[in-house]
């Protein structure tokens, strides 16, 4: 389902930006999608950023194009992301970036990971590329839209200093401007993100297990009902339930900040037991960041998605067991990651920064960003040329059922002609 209507301010011309040269079939094994077109070159070029770090991208190239579009997330693998086949296809260069540290949110700072974007964008710049678009999927949308507010920015104008109180060094960074946005799948940053899935009704941070039943959002008495069925949790239950989730986050802020005054304060002693406190870097544990209520009440900002979260159906599996948003971190990372309250990475923050023509693709299916957030998303962004397009699929655009397309192939063919509505090739 595409629905180009969604948001106000759409662009004129666009409303069947995923119906356009659709796929004879989504079964059809004559042409496989995911595949690159005849005549695409592929370069790996392995950069170093200014502040001394190892980061790798991939040049797709179709040839000749002097327009190119940037992927990246702050700690995932995007060399193989499937919209690459459908940039390439319609004329347009592409470039998927890798951050520092692939798979690894442990030390995890977004102002740092501005450093990484950066060399990706001037590597662009000096190969010639005269316009520069960047699509941020699902965590990667903070990401670049953060690089988007900061770049707008006088060098004196720019964070000065982390959330946990280092310089950040962005006033002397190069930072070009960019030409335009795609948003796939967005998220409101990681820090947003986690806000609204942190399970509030553990009591104690070093007791996995421990848990108050009045808050416990798998407590049958709270409305939970067991998987496939949906929960029905009442609307007070929701209000305290988001109130306590917040204050776990003020929480773990303030443990965050305690840890890292600790190893500050004893930096410069002569003790033995200074020095040792001084280079000890602690690492936050948190437990239990899986448990969003709108993945399990379904009438909660309603839309097509299944009971379940991003990483599974059983939930006594994602939000106790070891695998999580946030599980390990340092307490930098977490202030300037993972929380809510201290992240500068934040759409609520940055997406009134973008001027730039804007696309936002959701998936009507995502277990993971909501309908309510996607529309608060478009309305923060400040350009007059925003579309927004509602596409059928999961949050990696899956199909929803056996019979229908996959929602990437449509969000692919939307990507690539409201590129070459707007851009020269």
């Amino acid at each position: 389902m595409v629905d180009a209507g969604a948001s106000s301010g759409l662009a004129a011309g666009v409303s069947n930006l995923a119906d356009r040269a659709p796929v004879a079939g989504f079964l059809n094994t004559d042409w496989n999608p995911r595949d690159l077109p005849a005549g695409v070159s592929t370069r790996n070029v392995v950069l170093r950023t200014a502040d001394g770090a190892a980061t790798s991208g991939a040049l797709y190239d179709p040839g000749n194009s002097r327009t190119v579009v940037c992927v990246m997330h702050p700690r995932e693998f995007m060399a193989c992301h499937y919209a690459i086949p459908d940039i390439t296809g319609a004329g347009f260069a592409a470039w998927s970036q890798s951050p520092r540290s692939v798979g690894n949110d442990l030390r995890l700072e977004h102002e740092t990971a501005l450093f990484d974007v950066a060399a990706g964008v001037n590597f662009l710049k000096g190969q010639g590329y005269e316009r520069i678009i960047l699509l941020g999927n699902s965590g990667g949308a903070s990401l670049y839209t953060f690089y988007i507010q900061q770049s707008l920015l006088d060098g004196a104008a720019r964070i000065d200093k982390t959330p946990a109180g280092r310089k950040t060094g962005l006033c002397d960074l190069e930072m070009p401007p960019v030409d335009g946005l795609i948003l796939m799948a967005p998220h409101p940053g990681q820090g947003a993100l986690l806000m609204g899935c942190i399970d509030p009704s553990i009591t104690d941070e070093h007791d996995a297990l421990s848990v108050d039943s009045a808050l416990d959002p798998f407590n049958p008495a709270n409305g939970f009902v067991e998987p496939p069925a949906t929960s029905h949790y009442p609307p007070e239950f929701v209000e305290i339930y988001r109130a306590a989730q917040r204050a776990r986050i003020a929480r773990l802020d303030d443990t965050a900040r305690a840890m890292i005054a600790t190893r500050r304060e004893a930096k410069g002693g002569i003790s033995l037991d200074s020095r040792k406190l001084a280079g000890h870097t602690p690492v936050l544990t948190v437990w239990r960041t899986d448990a969003d209520l709108r993945c399990f009440d379904l009438s909660i900002d309603p839309s097509d998605r299944k009971v379940g979260t991003l990483w599974g159906r059983n939930p006594f599996n994602s939000n106790y067991g070891a695998v999580g948003f946030a599980r390990f971190c340092t307490p930098e990372s977490w202030l300037s990651t993972w929380s809510g309250l201290s992240s500068n990475a934040a759409l609520g923050k940055t997406a009134p920064s973008v001027s730039i023509p804007s696309l936002v693709i959701e998936y009507t299916g995502d277990a993971s960003t909501f309908p309510g957030t996607i529309r608060g998303i478009v309305e923060l962004l400040a350009t007059d040329d925003k579309t927004h397009l509602r596409i059928r699929g999961d949050h990696h655009g899956r199909a929803l059922s056996r019979d229908e397309e996959p929602g990437r192939y449509a969000a692919g063919r939307a990507i690539a002609a409201w590129l070459s509505d707007r851009f020269d090739r």
